[in-house]
C-alpha cells in the first residue's frame, strides 16, 4: 500500500509538471520564405513572416487568444495591403488558401490556385475593403496573404513563448496603430519580423552596418535567432520546413544578402561603373559575410494533415520543459533531451 501511495503521488506530480507546462509555454516560430518569380529573380532575398500557435485573428487586422484546437495565425508585413502596416492570416488558409487541411490538392495548377484564393478572399479577406488588388507578378495585393505554398518554400524556426508575452503582444498590436510606412530598405517585412522578435527578445535585432549596409533580409534575421538560440537554450530552437507544393510554379530559389544578389546577379559590373568605390564595398561585404549558408538540410517536413510539430502546445509539452536544442544541431532540427534516463 505505501508503494501504491508513492507511485500515486508520483503519477500526480508528474501530471501537474505537464500540466502546468502546458498552461505556461507554446509556441511561435519565424517563418522564412523562398524568393520566387519574377520580383525574386531581381531581388532574391525572399520575404519573413511570424506564426503564433496561441494567437489567432478574429479579423485580418485584430487579434485574440486562439480557442481550443485553432491552429493559431501568420502575422506579415507587405506593400499595398490597404494602407495596413500588418495582417494577420490564419496558418492554413495562409499556405494553402482553404480552411481544411484534407482539402489542400497533392499539386495544383495556376486554375485552382486561384480559384481557392478567391474563394477564401471573398469568405475572409473583404474586410480588407473591396478595392484592393488581386495582385500580379508586378502589384502587390491579397493573393500575397492566402496560399503561400502554392508558390515558394517556406522554413519555420520555432521558438518558445509564454502566455503572459503572448498576450502582452495582442494588447499591443490591437491597441497600436497599423498604418503602413512600408520602405523596401528601411522598414521591410524582415524589419517587422525583427521588431516583434525584439518584443520576445528585447535589444536582440536590429539593422547593422554589415552585412548589406544596414539593410534588414530575412537571411540576416533568420541568423540573428540562430545565434541568439546557440546562446540562450531556453529558446528551445527547431527548425522545419514547408515544402512548396508541386504544380504551376517552378520551385523557388534559396533566400540570399543582398551582397550576394548583386554579385550573383552580375549587378556588380554596373555598379562599378557608376560608382567604384560602392562596388568595391559590396564585393568586400560579399567575401566576409554575404558568402554564409544556413544549411538548412535534412529537416523535418511539415504536410497539411500534421502541422503538430509546429503547432501543438501540449503534444510535446516535456520537449519543451526540459530538452534543448544543441548548438551543432539547430539547424538541423534535432532537439537533444535532458530527460532523465528511463
Amino acid at each position: 500500500m505505501p508503494a501504491m501511495r508513492h507511485a500515486g503521488l508520483s503519477l500526480a506530480l508528474f501530471a501537474a509538471l505537464l500540466s502546468s507546462c502546458a498552461r505556461s509555454h507554446a509556441q511561435a516560430a519565424l517563418l522564412m520564405e523562398e524568393p520566387y518569380s519574377f520580383f525574386g529573380a531581381l531581388n532574391p532575398t525572399g520575404h519573413d513572416a511570424i506564426y503564433f500557435a496561441r494567437i489567432c485573428a478574429e479579423t485580418p487586422i485584430r487579434l485574440r487568444r486562439c480557442a481550443a484546437g485553432e491552429p493559431g495565425s501568420v502575422f506579415t508585413r507587405y506593400q499595398g495591403i490597404a494602407g495596413y502596416d500588418w495582417v494577420a492570416i490564419p496558418l492554413i488558409p495562409y499556405l494553402y488558401s482553404v480552411e481544411d487541411p484534407a482539402a489542400v490538392p497533392v499539386r495544383v495548377d495556376r486554375k485552382t490556385a486561384t480559384r481557392l484564393r478567391e474563394q477564401y478572399h471573398e469568405a475572409h479577406l473583404l474586410s480588407l475593403g473591396k478595392d484592393l488588388p488581386e495582385g500580379s507578378t508586378f502589384q502587390r495585393g491579397w493573393n500575397q496573404l492566402v496560399g503561400v505554398a502554392y508558390e515558394r518554400r517556406m522554413y519555420a524556426l520555432r521558438f518558445t513563448t509564454t502566455e503572459e508575452q503572448d498576450d502582452a503582444l495582442i494588447a499591443k498590436m490591437n491597441s497600436g496603430p497599423n498604418h503602413s510606412h512600408y520602405s523596401l530598405l528601411f522598414w521591410n517585412c524582415a524589419d517587422f519580423s525583427s521588431s516583434i522578435l525584439n518584443f520576445y527578445f528585447p535589444r536582440t535585432f536590429g539593422r547593422k552596418p554589415f552585412p548589406d549596409a544596414g539593410i534588414t533580409t530575412p537571411m540576416q534575421v533568420t541568423n540573428e535567432l540562430i545565434h541568439y538560440a546557440r546562446q540562450h537554450p531556453e529558446t528551445q530552437l527547431l527548425v522545419l520546413a514547408v515544402p512548396q507544393v508541386p504544380g504551376y510554379r517552378g520551385s523557388s530559389r534559396p533566400n540570399k544578402s543582398i551582397a550576394q544578389s548583386l554579385v550573383v546577379r552580375g549587378y556588380l559590373l554596373p555598379l562599378a561603373v557608376i560608382c567604384p568605390a560602392c562596388a568595391g564595398g559590396v564585393l568586400v561585404d560579399w567575401l566576409v559575410w554575404g558568402r554564409s549558408t544556413l544549411h538548412l538540410e535534412h529537416l523535418q517536413i511539415l504536410t497539411p494533415i500534421d502541422m503538430t510539430p509546429l503547432t501543438s502546445t501540449v503534444g510535446r509539452v516535456l520537449l519543451s520543459c526540459v530538452s534543448v536544442a544543441s548548438p551543432a544541431t539547430l539547424a538541423k532540427a534535432e532537439p537533444v533531451s535532458q530527460c532523465p534516463a528511463q
